[in-house]
């Protein structure tokens, strides 16, 4: 892990196990608590488990509100925005601390023996299908590409070409792109203006005028005056352009100029980082129009462009792909953070597999828990939908896994797929 400082912090942590201390994307300083593979292999002392197990029930009644929810602290109860560097550190530190603890052989045991009891899966006695065994499995992931899901799949080379064939050909279409684009200025805007109310700066209020005026921009191009008919609005001559048709060029530079303006924000990193993905996008259909002055047949061929460029360029490991896919799947644009990767398994004979996948919790109280589902949900939802459009062998059975301190013992459905609920005790 480059730039990764790692910190031995005595009785609490046994010599294997150390804290890596690292700056997440939104600019605060975090403590992920971590332990080689080999020494995973063994057993840490029981004095380790004791100490973790009553450090992180103190943590959850601190935390029981709060989750990390498209990369931003969120107080689940009602949705709302939280502004606290010392309690975000706090959750990632616990969640850490927390994908160390259950990969001890109490837990070990009682994950097997809670989808044996629930699900009555004999199969988990074959340790080929027992999920979060291995410490490569416990580990947390940003998914924020195509590539990696493929890779994670094990989809082929050839695979992956009808995998990106087949989401472009959807994702690239005018309704998704556009919607993306604006998705990304209204979160853009809702942050800068929180922060312009708490701390106002000269590159804050520089980039609300450019947000405004991209947003007005994206509005007089793309919206039609509504007194007048499709078969109303002609084209102007030819060899005559109006000297107010814009092209997709101007937003590309009101990006630059948004970037350029908070590229030293630390709390506005991941913004800054989808607007720099969807540049890739928008360099590629620069020189298409985007006007409602140039009448509505025009107007659709303009849009025609813009999908067969994007459809046509952006390839595979493209991350602006994989943003419009986001949009398409769910109306949402920001990566998807998998706090417990889990793996992929078979089962049987091999015409059947199951992607495990899991998420950590402060507490299972029912606006936690319902959080938690979606977001796991999300994630198991994205993973499948690529499984299926690469036509991969074999069905695909997803199941997600949770985990809460002093919860009980459950499992549940939700959107037709298998959620496990594991106590950490």
């Amino acid at each position: 892990m480059t730039g990764v400082r790692s910190v031995v912090k005595k009785n609490l942590i046994p010599r294997a196990a150390k804290i890596l201390t690292t700056i997440n994307t939104r600019g605060v300083m975090l403590r992920f608590y971590h332990c080689s593979e080999q020494v995973y292999d063994e057993p840490l002392p029981c004095e380790w488990y004791d100490r973790s197990l009553s450090k992180l029930t103190k943590w959850s009644h601190s935390l029981k509100n709060v989750d990390v929810i498209d990369g931003k602290l969120v107080n689940v109860d009602n949705d709302s925005r939280v502004y606290d560097d010392n309690l975000e550190e706090k959750l990632y530190a616990f969640k850490s601390l927390a994908r160390t603890f259950i990969g001890g052989p109490s837990m070990q045991e009682s994950i097997k023996n809670n989808v044996v009891r629930e699900l009555g899966d004999v199969r988990c006695d074959d340790q080929r299908v027992f999920c979060f065994s291995k410490a490569s499995e416990r580990e947390a992931i940003t998914v924020d590409s195509l590539k990696k899901v493929s890779e994670f799949l094990n989809v082929s080379a050839q695979q992956r070409k009808l995998v990106r064939q087949a989401i472009c050909e959807q994702v690239t279409k005018y309704p998704i792109w556009i919607g993306a684009i604006e998705e990304i200025l209204n979160g853009l805007r809702c942050e800068i203006n929180e922060m312009s109310c708490r701390c106002s700066s000269k590159e804050i209020r520089m980039a609300q005028q450019i947000v405004t005026t991209c947003q007005k921009f994206l509005e007089n191009a793309t919206c039609y005056d509504p007194e007048s008919t499709s078969w109303m609005r002609l084209a102007p001559a030819k060899g005559v352009e109006s000297h107010d048709s814009h092209k997709w060029e101007g937003v590309l530079e009101m990006f630059d100029d948004l970037i350029n303006c908070l590229s030293e924000e630390r709390k506005l990193t991941s913004e800054v980082k989808k607007l720099e993905v969807m540049k890739e996008g928008l360099y590629q259909i620069r020189d298409v129009f985007i006007d409602k002055n140039i009448g509505y047949k025009e107007a659709r061929h303009q849009e025609s462009l813009v999908h067969k460029k994007l459809t046509k360029t952006l390839g595979h490991s493209s991350r602006c792909v994989f943003t419009l896919l986001l949009y398409y799947l769910y109306e949402n644009i920001w990566d998807i953070d998998v706090e417990v990767c889990g793996g992929l398994y078979a089962i049987g004979n091999g015409d059947k597999f199951r992607l495990c996948m899991g998420k950590i919790l402060t507490s299972d109280e029912h606006n936690m828990l319902q959080s938690g589902v979606k977001q796991l949900s999300r994630a198991l939802g994205l993973f499948k939908f690529v499984w299926e459009t690469a036509r991969m062998k074999g069905d695909l059975e997803v199941q997600g896994h949770l985990w809460c301190i002093g919860a009980k013992n459950k499992s549940f459905t939700y959107r037709n797929n298998m959620f496990l609920l594991h106590s950490i005790s």
